[in-house]
């Protein structure tokens, strides 16, 4: 865990906090099929590569994963961007899985460190950087094609110096490609619903907390969503994710207060569970209102 050591430091991040998987919705994480998309982008001469119905699967590049179940049904992206199974990012991303899926949605969840996604770019990641209709890496275009199936995405993350980590960064850099995620007169993510949750170390009270909150939303929501043509995208901030709470004093100093345990422990995560889940359900009833 990475601290803060002076007034200008970013504050401590999410805590490594061991937690039990909710049974109940362990099936949220779709297997995927191989079929393609009745939507094609005719602006391109590899239109199909992106297309997600009937059209012919791409020469080159994986064939598409979307997931499999009512395919009349909305379909939502869970990104976990966190290294370890059992974070406390990992529950909170099953737990919005589980509740897109009593929602009526079809569920893709794409674990970046399960599917062992390489962070890294590479050429092959960003070939020919002036052709906006180049052909990326497999990995790359195979992301992609999740993507375009996605009505709604939702990303669970750790804020790591008042950012998203390596892991996710690198994702956001690989798949939102020019040529994909922007750099057309049409986006083709246009019109798609995004909610970023961001697990924090600092307690609620925090005066970081604010800042904290317009850094994400100026990086996520202003430059990252809205630029890709996005209809809607909102930072959901988790403050208090640390079992010990933690803040800066006076002088910039880190203060680790007593560790909860117990009914209060129970009490603090089933609230903690409670907001994530709120911010799962604001997204959605806002969909509603929108269609």
């Amino acid at each position: 865990m990475t601290l803060g050591t002076g007034p200008t430091s970013p504050h401590p991040i999410e805590q490594e906090l061991t937690v039990t998987q909710s049974a109940a919705t362990t099936t949220a994480t779709a297997e995927l099929t191989t079929t393609g998309s009745s939507t094609t982008d005719t602006s391109t001469p590899d239109a199909t590569r992106f297309a997600s119905g009937t059209a012919a699967p791409a020469t080159t590049g994986p064939t598409e994963a979307v997931p499999t179940g009512d395919r009349s049904a909305p379909t939502a992206l869970v990104v976990l961007g966190h290294h370890r199974a059992d974070s406390l990012s990992a529950h909170v991303a099953d737990r919005a899985a589980g509740r897109l899926t009593t929602a009526g949605y079809a569920v893709d969840f794409l674990d970046l460190q399960a599917e062992n996604f390489d962070p890294r770019m590479t050429v092959a990641d960003q070939p020919e950087w002036g052709n906006r209709d180049k052909v990326y890496s497999p990995t790359a275009e195979a992301h992609m094609r999740r993507m375009l199936a996605a009505d709604v995405v939702v990303v669970v993350f750790p804020v790591y110096w008042q950012s998203v980590p390596a892991l996710l960064k690198g994702w956001i850099d690989a798949v939102w490609n020019y040529g994909f995620a922007y750099g057309r007169s049409t986006p083709r993510l246009a019109g798609k619903r995004i909610l970023w949750l961001g697990l924090a170390g600092a307690t609620a009270d925090d005066a970081i907390i604010p800042g904290m909150q317009q850094l994400l939303e100026a990086q996520l929501n202003e430059g990252l969503a809205y630029y890709s043509g996005f209809a809607d995208s909102r930072v959901g901030l988790l403050p208090d994710a640390e079992e010990q709470p933690q803040s800066l004093d006076a002088e910039g100093n880190l203060v680790i207060g007593e560790a909860i345990s117990g009914d209060a422990r129970a009490t603090h995560y089933a609230a903690f569970d409670a907001k994530a889940e709120g911010f799962v359900d604001a997204l959605l009833t806002a969909s509603r209102v929108a269609a």
